[in-house]
């Protein structure tokens, strides 16, 4: 079993305690007089950074959201007020996807980036990633944090990296080959993407001694079948790993997979909360994640809603780290639940049935508005060889019996939906 570090991935309760309050402390004294957007927060609730001692005095502080963040950046552009520190302190800039709406900015100082490549190596070693390891990131970077922080995690575990911009798919696919790539960081449709230009131009993907494939910035390692079809497609294992711009890199699966991600705990507090009443969820119940962030006191978030939904897991992994796990992994986005006939219907649950048909190379999601009525429509691009009417009713089949109705499902023609690298954006809601 690899582990990054393993006494703090082993603690015990108490010693987790211990460590949390230990770096909220310090992290609190570098907020004190400086950082405006928290100082406000918390006399604005009567509080003061001194009243804030332990886990539970935590839970006094009013919740932080992506709109107050925005709003912060609105009347203080272009960086907003949640910065700790004086503007020539930082060394990062990045901001995140945009797929909800306007891109947050995010600012690292040093001391904060080190700290994203700390929370990567926990990630990249708990997928059992080793300095033996040859780590391709087939990523052109921009903006968005995607995989920036990979390359820095990379280094935490000594892996060779090797960058993959610039190039097309086939490129990188040769690229790979030629350096003998064991490792590769991704999203998953963009592993799927690769193995669909592969077939392509018959290019062997087994000359590629891939072993691993680390997946971030959507759902899909967790998603079962899209995950099979990974695997199987690759003949690899592939690891599930979910954060954000706004947060860090917090949770990672380990090397025995039992059916759910590890929370870092010894970098994030987490708390899961009813997302209606706000109200602390039991354990094993579904609820919304609410996150602070330890090690990244150049732009904080204390008790962060992240619209992420999980099923928080305390029972011991084989893997012998005693970090909480959300069952499932990320089960979904509060925001994108919609419903359909009276059924709770959410995207990845969506895919997972379409990708049960082997044959379907692309898909879409859209759900509109007929006669006032919300309507699910599936969008399906098949392989070459696929007979399109059987394609189609094995998808209809597969999402009728599993989410209790009837979709109208739609074969389009090669070529016709976008292909995606980084985060895909498959669903598409319309008033």
């Amino acid at each position: 079993m690899t582990f990054f570090d393993p006494k703090l991935e082993c603690m015990s309760t108490k010693e987790l305690e211990v460590h949390q309050e230990v770096r909220l402390a310090s992290m609190f004294e570098k907020l004190v007089g400086r950082n405006r957007f928290y100082t406000e927060k918390i006399q604005g609730a009567g509080l003061s950074f001194s009243d804030l001692k332990t886990r539970e005095d935590l839970k006094k502080v009013p919740f932080t959201t992506k709109s107050e963040l925005m709003k912060a950046q609105e009347h203080s552009p272009p960086f907003g007020t949640n910065l700790t520190f004086p503007e020539s302190d930082y060394t990062r800039f990045h901001q995140t996807s945009g797929t909800t709406g306007t891109p947050l900015r995010v600012l690292d100082t040093e001391e904060s980036w080190q700290w994203w490549g700390h929370c990567w190596g926990f990630v990249l070693a708990g997928a059992g990633l080793t300095a033996k390891d040859r780590l391709f990131v087939p990523f052109s970077f921009g903006p968005f944090i995607g995989f920036w922080a990979a390359v820095e995690g990379s280094r935490e575990i000594s892996a060779l990296m090797i960058p993959g911009g610039g190039r097309d798919s086939l490129q990188r696919l040769q690229l790979m080959k030629e350096l003998g790539a064991t490792a590769m960081c991704c999203t998953p449709t963009y592993a799927l993407r690769l193995a669909e230009v592969a077939r392509e131009e018959n290019f062997d993907l087994e000359e590629i001694p891939l072993k691993v494939a680390v997946h971030a910035g959507e759902p899909g390692a967790n998603v079962p079948a899209t995950k099979s079809r990974i695997e199987n497609t690759w003949g690899i294992k592939c690891y599930d790993h979910a954060g954000a711009s706004e947060i860090g890199a917090h949770s990672f699966e380990c090397e025995e997979q039992p059916g759910g991600i590890h929370v870092n705990e010894s970098e994030f507090i987490v708390e899961v909360i009813d997302p209606k009443t706000m109200a602390p969820c039991a354990e094993g119940e579904e609820g919304e994640l609410v996150l602070t962030n330890l090690g990244r006191p150049g732009f904080p978030v204390l008790r962060y809603r992240t619209g992420d939904l999980v099923r928080l897991d305390r029972s011991p992994c084989p893997c012998g780290r005693t970090f909480a796990r959300f069952e499932g992994g990320v089960l979904g986005r509060a925001d994108d639940m919609v419903v359909i006939r009276g059924v709770n219907i959410y995207p990845s649950a969506v895919e997972n049935l379409v990708r049960r048909c082997e044959s379907v190379e692309e898909f879409r999601i859209q759900v509109s508005k007929v006669r006032e009525m919300a309507n699910l429509e599936i969008e399906i691009e098949l392989r070459p060889d696929a007979d399109s009417e059987t394609s189609k009713e094995m998808v209809l089949s597969e999402v009728s019996h599993g989410l209790g109705l009837r979709p109208e499902v739609k074969v389009v023609s090669g070529g016709t939906l976008p292909r995606f690298e980084l985060k895909a954006k498959r669903f598409i809601k319309q008033d």
